[in-house]
C-alpha cells in the first residue's frame, strides 16, 4: 500500500548523506523487522521530526512509537547525530522521555504534524496514524518528547 504523503514538498532523507540515511534504514530494519520500505519511511519521518523539532513557536513536538523508533536509532550514531543536530539546530536537539503518561499527547502529536509541514516537509500520515499515541521504547506507558517539560529545552536552538 503507498504512502499517503502530503504534497510536493521535501523529504527528511534529504538532511543527510545517502550513505548515512542507508545505514539508519538497515539499522531500523535490523532493530524491528519493519522491512526496508517502512524502515526507510521511518527514518525519513524522523528526520523531519528532528528538523522541525527546533523551529516551533516554543511548543514540544512530539514523535509516534515509530518515529521514536527512528530517533534511537540516530542517537546511536552519536557523531553523525551531533553533527545532523548542529547543522539543522544550530545545537543538539536533546531526546527528552517522561516518566509518566502526558496530558495533552494527542494535541502535541497534531501540532506536531502542524509544524512539520509548516515548515515544508511531507508527512507521512499513514506512518504517523500505525503509532499514533505514544512513543517508544523511552517509557512504554508515557510519551518522549524534542524539548523539556516546559517546553524550553531546545529553546536556544529555535529560528537557527
Amino acid at each position: 500500500m503507498p504512502a499517503l504523503l502530503s504534497g510536493s514538498m521535501r523529504s527528511g532523507r534529504d538532511l543527510i548523506d545517502p550513505g548515512l540515511f542507508d545505514r539508519l534504514v538497515a539499522k531500523v530494519d535490523d532493530s524491528a523487522r519493519l522491512g526496508p520500505e517502512l524502515s526507510a519511511r521511518v527514518v525519513d519521518q524522523a528526520l523531519a521530526f528532528l528538523a522541525c523539532s527546533v523551529r516551533g513557536s516554543g511548543q514540544s513536538m512530539t514523535p509516534s512509537r515509530l518515529v521514536d523508533l527512528g530517533w534511537h536509532v540516530f542517537l546511536l550514531y552519536t557523531r553523525e547525530y551531533a553533527q545532523f543536530c548542529e547543522r539543522v539546530a544550530g545545537g543538539f536537539i536533546h531526546h527528552v522521555p517522561h516518566d509518566t503518561l502526558v496530558s495533552g499527547a494527542s494535541s502535541a502529536a497534531v501540532d506536531t504534524l502542524s509544524a512539520i509541514e509548516a515548515a515544508g516537509y511531507r508527512v507521512d500520515h499513514e506512518l504517523w496514524a500505525m503509532s499514533a499515541g505514544r512513543c517508544g521504547s523511552c517509557h512504554e506507558d508515557g510519551n518522549c518528547r524534542a524539548s523539556g517539560e516546559d517546553g524550553n529545552e531546545n529553546s536556544d536552538n529555535r529560528g537557527k
